[in-house]
């Protein structure tokens, strides 16, 4: 399809075809690169996300994280985690409610994996702000941090038991590390969240 056949339609349409028509090329260019097996990629990929199914189902308990006038907010917190492209993608979102029950944090999350490279990383959204990071999982859970000027932001989480713990600090060299958010959460259930209701071919 030319581009210039769109000039009649209207301008959401238009940008929908122009983002089909570059994820179809870019597709394209991807599979014929030389060396590149999807099918290996996949496989790999599905195997590095795999170390992660631990974290697979819905989670309630509690957390308590900072306020910017030092004091500490305590919140009901909730986590749900399921796999994505068949398992080569593993998707989280994260529930803050305050005492009220009003919803005052909200994250989502993908973490992925790079067979290229051989590294894990985090593609964050959470109150309007949007970032990437590297993730290191450990023998009993998964680490990732936050550059912030001279100070790390470093997130520490164990899953054990059915109980998932992490906690948030802020390094500053030659200071000790400032706790500002704790979280325990415990495994509540399965899911079928985020690949359940796909759309079939009918």
């Amino acid at each position: 399809m030319h581009l210039r056949a769109t000039e009649s339609l209207g301008p959401r349409v238009r940008a929908t075809l122009l983002v089909l028509a570059l994820l179809s090329a870019s597709t394209g260019t991807a599979s014929s690169q030389p060396g590149h097996d999807p099918a290996a990629a996949l496989a790999a990929q599905r195997d590095a996300l795999a170390r992660l199914a631990v974290l697979d189902g819905t989670w309630r308990g509690t957390a308590s994280t900072m306020l910017p006038n030092g004091e500490m907010q305590e919140l009901t917190q909730t986590e749900r985690v399921g796999p994505f492209l068949d398992g080569a993608v593993r998707v989280v979102e994260g529930r803050g409610y305050d005492g009220d029950g009003a919803l005052v944090f909200n994250a989502f999350g993908t973490i992925s994996f790079d067979p290229a490279t051989n590294a894990y990383s985090m593609r964050a959204l959470a109150m309007g702000r949007v970032g990437d990071f590297p993730i290191t999982l450990t023998e009993g859970g998964f680490s990732w941090e936050i550059a912030a000027g001279p100070a790390t932001i470093r997130y520490t989480a164990t899953v054990e038991g059915g109980v998932w713990s992490e906690i948030g600090e802020r390094i500053v060299p030659g200071q000790e590390p400032m706790r500002f958010f704790e979280m325990r959460v415990e495994r509540l259930g399965d899911t079928d969240w985020p690949a359940g209701g796909a759309l079939g071919p009918k």
